[in-house]
């Protein structure tokens, strides 16, 4: 396994590779979640790129980009347990020489103006810019994204049918924790109470689908029963989407994707969640 911090070195290595390429684009701190990408990447392709970069582009102001967690060392120890053949782990200067006139890639107002859009603005622009980038430096044939970022995974994979790349994008199921817990790498924030607190949002998401199941179809009712399950937590939001189009779900969709996003105190880790109900 080679891991390669320039462009140009990329690029070099790349172009003497004809074998099909998978791509998990990811900002490293891996867990198992990113494990089960890599797992299906190394399944389905000749050839595996683990892009490891932390997006200024992404992150708006007084977000966590400095103290997200960085543990390269570790993270290249996994990909390579896992059948990786290049890590990409370029610093953001590399990626971006002038992030003040940067040419971005802008994913349609109506896919960015609610959820995590609408508290984050800007994050998505920041999303599709570098995925376009990763795209046309790793030329790869497949990329690999969980569906924990339910938005992010849509909006993607509109990205890439309106601007005709030649991607797969493969979707792959959340992973959990026994408790029930979606793994993320923001879960390294969270002491002991807010860990008990964090779990709200799986047992919140379990209910509704337990109430959708009896036959429940009250929008209102299935956000208002979540949202008692998460008092104790700062709730962005909560809310029901057709997981296909992302309108707003309508009593007649046959489909329905609930999302929750909220802070868990004391150390207002922002956490996301979603389930099909």
């Amino acid at each position: 396994m080679k891991i390669i911090h320039k462009i140009d070195e990329l690029k070099d290595v790349i172009k003497n590779i004809n074998k099909t390429i998978g791509l998990v684009p990811t900002m490293g701190a891996l867990h198992l979640g990113h494990a089960s990408l890599i797992k299906k990447s190394v399944e389905q392709n000749e050839f595996t790129i683990v892009s490891i970069f932390v997006n200024p582009v992404q992150f708006g102001i007084n977000e966590d980009f400095e103290k997200y967690p960085r543990t390269l060392k570790k993270d290249a120890k996994m990909c390579e347990e896992l059948g990786v053949d290049i890590v990409f782990a370029p610093a953001a200067d590399e990626m971006y020489q002038d992030t003040k006139e940067l040419t971005l890639v802008c994913p349609p107002y109506s896919a960015i103006n609610k959820l995590c859009g609408k508290s984050r603005p800007g994050h998505f622009d920041g999303v599709a810019t570098v995925v376009s980038k990763l795209f046309n430096l790793s030329k790869c044939k497949r990329a690999y994204f969980g569906q924990k970022d339910a938005q992010q995974l849509f909006i993607i994979k509109k990205m890439v049918k309106d601007l005709n790349f030649d991607v797969e994008i493969i979707p792959c199921p959340i992973v959990r924790e026994n408790d029930g817990l979606a793994l993320s790498s923001r879960n390294s924030y969270l002491d002991e109470s807010s860990r008990g607190k964090a779990l709200k949002l799986s047992k919140a998401l379990n209910y509704a689908k337990e109430l959708w199941q009896k036959g429940i179809r009250n929008k209102q009712t299935l956000c208002d029963s979540a949202l008692k399950i998460l008092e104790g937590t700062m709730v962005d939001y909560i809310e029901i989407v057709n997981p296909e189009t992302f309108e707003d779900w309508q009593e007649n969709d046959k489909k329905a994707l609930m999302l929750i996003a909220a802070k868990i105190p004391p150390t207002n880790t922002r956490l996301i969640d979603n389930m099909e109900l």
